[in-house]
């Protein structure tokens, strides 16, 4: 990476000379949907202007980024479990956000569990925000939670700032967080509906869960059976009834289950307001290959076969799923490892957000399918779902949150290296190709591995949703 050799001025409409905080230049930019030459011009934390790649600007600082490395928009990553306060052994906001910033994301959406409190009343999101705001590193946004003490109370925590709601129609997991019923879910739609919040569903049917219980065990393919794709469709088709009736805003998290997409795409065709993402775990890897014991991969809903996957591929590219979010769910290694490989005792999710961009791009690129595609997935449609319309492009007036990515350049996967706060991750020993060089917050970089460009830690903020008083 190497300062521009030449800089003059540039004069504004008062005939004035403009001075600039920065100037990237890449040869590769991904602007209106394309790679193309350009020269990214910034001033106090915002794009000014899209420029051509040797247009003369008078600016402090003038980079001109190598010709292996490509400019994208900082990743927007709207499933993150940051767990602080309450868990903050699992992750937290510091660790949290620096792994963001070293793996292109720019801007995280903290999900309402597994902190102690949830996010499921104003003060709750005032103590996440006081949690956050003194070590976050790129900017974080908050979702709030459904769930059936809080009916009733919803525009409250929307008044508040979040970003939506997040709701699971089975249990969670954690005692603090409880599932709604179908009525229940009904009941948070229409209630949504009065003030056209958003409800995010954990999409798994308790009934069928339970009719499908066995033993656990070292088993993959026992887990597996016991969170049968028939259970992601069921309570997929609740969320559509309930759509139905309400006129509601509802977005399916981690869609695992490739046979919910036919009722998926009719509710599309209906004209029903739903969106569907899916994650990068469920795109990378495939039942037959995980080895019984192996619970670093034990998520929920659970990675499925590989022709299950080949088609979340294809409904990518259909439209049909809108886009990919990380779902970093991260626990202690004990939590994750103990029980002896036991998939009924481990605690399920995957932690991958620092990998999440290259993970994606490797299962992409090994399908010709080009990184265009990828970064509307995991900037353009993730920064739609929560109206962060300045976000995820590259484009005069956006936030000028960008990275520098080397797209050809391979890593393997060291999860003692990552910055996650415990070293554990699924991928593991994935050798993956894509490797984040430098990211810019706001025009200011908040991860380098450039001897040239100095990183600035702690320059991220809170975010509160732009669709608050809509």
């Amino acid at each position: 990476m190497a300062p521009h050799s030449t800089s003059s001025p540039a004069t504004g409409q008062s005939g004035r000379t403009e001075r600039y905080d920065l100037v990237i230049r890449a040869e590769r930019a991904f602007v209106n949907g394309s790679f193309r030459p350009a020269a990214l011009v910034v001033r106090d934390g915002i794009v000014q202007a899209v420029a051509d790649i040797g247009a003369p600007f008078d600016t402090v600082e003038d980079l001109t980024l190598p010709a292996d490395q490509v400019l994208i928009p900082g990743i927007v990553d709207t499933h993150v479990h940051v767990n602080e306060p309450g868990r903050t052994d699992w992750e937290g906001f510091a660790s949290a956000t620096k792994a963001a910033a070293a793996g292109g994301v720019t801007t995280i959406i903290d999900m309402p569990l597994n902190s102690i409190p949830p996010t499921t009343t104003p003060d709750a999101l005032q103590q996440k925000r006081a949690a956050a705001v003194r070590q976050a590193t790129v900017d974080v946004g908050f979702w709030g939670g459904a769930i059936p003490s809080s009916l009733g109370q919803l525009r409250a925590v929307h008044e508040a700032g979040v970003f939506g709601f997040k709701a699971f129609l089975s249990p969670s997991g954690v005692d603090e967080f409880p599932h709604l019923s179908t009525e229940q879910l009904h009941q948070a739609l229409a209630e949504l509906a009065e003030f056209d919040g958003l409800l995010i569903v954990h999409a798994e049917d308790p009934a069928v869960l339970a009719a499908s219980e066995n033993d656990g065990g070292r088993g993959y393919e026992d887990f597996v059976a016991s969170r049968p794709e028939s259970s992601e469709r069921s309570a997929i088709e609740h969320v559509i009834d309930g759509l139905r009736m309400t006129g509601a805003r509802a977005h399916i998290l981690h869609l695992s289950a490739a046979s919910a997409l036919p009722a998926i795409r009719a509710a599309k065709a209906e004209g029903l307001r739903l969106t569907v993402e899916t994650c990068p775990h469920y795109l990378s890897f495939a039942a037959e290959h995980i080895s019984d014991g192996a619970t670093q991969y034990k998520c929920c809903p659970p990675i499925r076969e590989g022709s299950n996957r080949e088609a979340l591929w294809q409904a990518l590219l259909d439209g049909d799923i809108d886009l990919i979010a990380s779902d970093h769910s991260p626990s202690t290694r004990e939590l994750k490892l103990a029980h002896d490989g036991d998939f009924g005792l481990a605690w399920g999710g995957i932690s991958g957000l620092q990998v999440s961009l290259p993970a994606v791009w490797t299962a992409a690129r090994a399908q010709n399918i080009p990184l265009e595609r990828v970064l509307d997935w995991m900037c353009v449609g993730t920064s739609r779902l929560v109206g962060l319309s300045q976000k995820g492009t590259l484009t005069a007036g956006a936030a000028a949150d960008f990275v520098a990515f080397a797209p050809d350049e391979t890593f393997t996967v060291e999860a003692d290296r990552l910055e996650h706060k415990n070293k554990l991750t699924a991928f593991e020993g994935s050798e993956l190709t894509g490797v984040v060089h430098v990211t810019w917050l706001a025009g200011a970089p908040v991860y380098s591995r450039e001897p040239a460009v100095a990183a600035h830690a702690l320059r991220g903020t809170l975010l509160t949703s732009p669709l608050t008083h809509s």
